[in-house]
């Protein structure tokens, strides 16, 4: 091995000679030397250390493109669903204009079909009458006729008398057959308008079962599309240890003036029960916009916003860390990083605090507090109201610190949470 490390060195003292390094303690004196062995190894680890410093840059350079790239398409999507509800929420109003047209159109031509039945009705009843009178006449006629044949033989000036009576009859029969022959006449018209009314009505009950048939296809992708766009705002809440519940609930009671999702619908479905099932979808779609529209009011609330914006690397996460409980999550960078607030509020502390350093603590509705902790530099004071993605101070290496670093914390109702849930939550909503 010695032989090894010797020919190492001469092969290398052409190109690292040996150096020596002096020391000198008072009169005492001695030097150390630095084989070319030792100088290259020396080198070498110096160039691990830099290749490892140019890898880990590059892979948070790379991974800040794809988290941004991840995100504009998640935005991308999130417009194309709520372009697509608008227009399923037109195409659904239009057809719901058509069936209330159609049904209209229906209900008129069913009272067209009832006014020509009710005439219909008179006209047979007149045709009875007529029919009976024409009987009693027959009658009276076929009397007189035996009465005339019985005279005949009695006196001659009877025959005038009987010749006037047999015209008048026949005048009356005339009579008689041309008002059966118009009555007939009218029940057969009637009997064709009543034949065209309701062949119209039974087009008119088909073209509204079409149009009710299309609208509760659009309102099932509707449903199913408010429906879809429910679950992942539950999910946020629940992942950040929040009841959906209990924050829907809390955000109307802010917003009552709004008024409710239940206002009832104008139409009149005429106990039909196609509409009645209709409305009724169309009530819950509603009330689920409702509560989609709550949800999005509350996520306005929550500081879902990332506190560093430039260039940063995790060095500590929220959770149990040198026997005790770490209540945030670092984030690494230069001194005089920008540091912004993660959601609108009003800061409630602003100040030098013990370990934490410079610190701001920023108060937000629904019982969530945010800290900024180990600050250089405060940029807000007490009482301040600041908006999601406003400069609040400078990243620094105040209070415990090992080095340049922002302490996040997020607390709810004072106790801390993970603030990676919130961070991962913005993410599943932008």
């Amino acid at each position: 091995m010695p032989n090894a490390t010797s020919r190492l060195n001469a092969t290398l003292e052409r190109l690292l000679p040996e150096k020596r390094l002096f020391l000198r303690s008072g009169e005492n004196a001695c030097f150390v030397r630095l084989r070319p062995a030792t100088q290259l190894a020396a080198l070498g680890g110096m160039g691990l250390v830099f290749g490892w410093t140019l890898v880990a840059t590059s892979i948070l350079a790379i991974d800040a493109v794809t988290t941004a790239g991840s995100r504009d398409g998640t935005m991308q999507t999130q417009a194309a669903v709520e372009r697509r509800l608008a227009q399923l929420s037109a195409e659904r109003d239009a057809r719901a204009a058509e069936a209330l047209a159609a049904q209209n159109r229906f209900a008129v031509a069913l009272d067209q079909v009832s006014q020509m039945q009710t005439q219909l009705l008179a006209s047979e009843e007149q045709r009875r009458e007529l029919e009976a009178g024409l009987q009693v006449v027959q009658s009276s006629l076929g009397d007189a006729l035996v009465a005339r044949n019985d005279a005949l033989g009695t006196l001659a000036a009877d025959a005038q008398p009987d010749a006037v009576r047999q015209d008048e009859v026949a005048a009356a029969l005339d009579i008689l057959t041309s008002e059966l022959r118009q009555a007939a006449d009218e029940r057969a018209s009637a009997l064709q308008e009543a034949e065209a009314a309701r062949s119209e009505a039974q087009e008119l009950a088909l073209e509204r079962d079409e149009i009710l048939a299309r609208n509760d296809e659009i309102l099932a992708e509707v449903e199913d599309a408010v429906t879809i766009s429910v679950e992942p705002l539950d999910d946020v809440f629940r992942s950040v240890g929040m009841d959906p519940d209990d924050v829907l609930s809390t955000i109307r009671s802010g917003y009552s003036g709004q008024g409710g999702p239940l206002t009832p619908l104008s139409q009149s479905t005429r106990g039909n029960a196609a509409l009645s099932n209709t409305e009724s979808k169309a009530r819950q779609i509603i009330v689920t916009l409702d509560q989609v529209n709550t949800y999005r009011i509350a996520m306005e609330k929550l500081p879902l916003a990332m506190p560093v914006t430039q260039s940063f690397r995790y060095t500590s996460n929220f959770g149990p860390r040198w026997g005790r409980k770490h209540e945030g999550i670092d984030m690494a960078g230069p001194v005089g990083t920008p540091i912004q607030a993660t959601g609108d509020g009003v800061v409630i502390f602003a100040g030098r605090s013990g370990a934490y350093g410079n610190l701001i603590k920023i108060q937000h509705e629904l019982g969530v507090e945010t800290r900024y902790a180990h600050l250089s530099r405060i940029r807000v004071k007490a009482g301040q109201r600041v908006s999601q993605g406003e400069r609040i101070g400078d990243m620094g290496n105040t209070g415990r610190s090992t080095g340049s670093h922002l302490h996040y914390e997020v607390r709810m109702n004072g106790r801390a949470v993970d603030p990676m849930s919130f961070i991962k939550a913005a993410s599943n909503v932008q």
